[in-house]
């Protein structure tokens, strides 16, 4: 009988969906470049040369771990998108930022925002790509805020350009804030002022 292998160190049963989460957790906590690959194996429970056959290279996994973050933890920004009114998209991100910057079971801070605020040369890849994130992500609130226009949610008068950039302006500002120990209640607070100067 033919015997079948599995590549050397990865462990029986490995888990590659729990290995990505486990590594999330890491590149979110260090960001980047203060990740390193024993870091990541260390929490994975793999060895090198088996992170490497099932994710590639760092920048790979890094970006692995970009989408699992979007498509988890941060999945509450696109849900916001089918918000009824423009005003209820602003609510739900502002209150599911929030609700995921100040949650004991992650790290504080957004992966999207700080994970390579401290790239060198050698990483300029990465902060390419988390930047080029941070641009869609405003595209898509300002065409949601054209509709809203459109609709006759908003007024004409509005501008969908800069209604996203202040509020992906405020979303940066609470994930800084909340890596600097503010607690709920101050993050809520900012988000009350946010809304109370929204527009009708």
């Amino acid at each position: 009988m033919k015997k079948t292998t599995r590549p050397i160190g990865r462990p029986r049963g490995f888990d590659a969906d729990a290995a990505l989460d486990r590594a999330l957790q890491v590149f979110w906590q260090k960001g980047y470049e203060g990740t390193a690959i024993s870091d990541l194996t260390a929490a994975m429970g793999i060895n090198r040369p088996s992170l490497y056959a099932a994710f590639g290279t760092k920048e790979e996994l890094f970006r692995k771990v970009m989408d699992r973050y979007v498509e988890g933890p941060a999945g509450y920004a696109y849900r916001a998108l089918a918000e009824p009114t423009a005003r209820a998209v602003a609510e739900r991100l502002l209150r599911g930022a929030i609700d995921l910057l100040t949650d004991p079971a992650t790290p504080r801070g957004c992966l999207l925002v700080q994970g390579a605020l401290a790239c060198g040369e050698e990483s300029e890849a990465v902060r390419r790509e988390l930047s080029s994130r941070r641009v869609a992500g405003e595209a898509e609130l300002r065409e949601r805020f054209k509709r809203a226009i459109a609709d006759g949610d908003l007024s004409a008068n509005e501008s969908p350009a800069a209604l996203a950039r202040y509020l992906v302006t405020l979303l940066d500002g609470l994930a800084v804030q909340a890596v600097d120990g503010a607690s709920r209640r101050d993050l809520d607070r900012v988000a009350e002022v946010a809304l109370r100067a929204w527009p009708d």
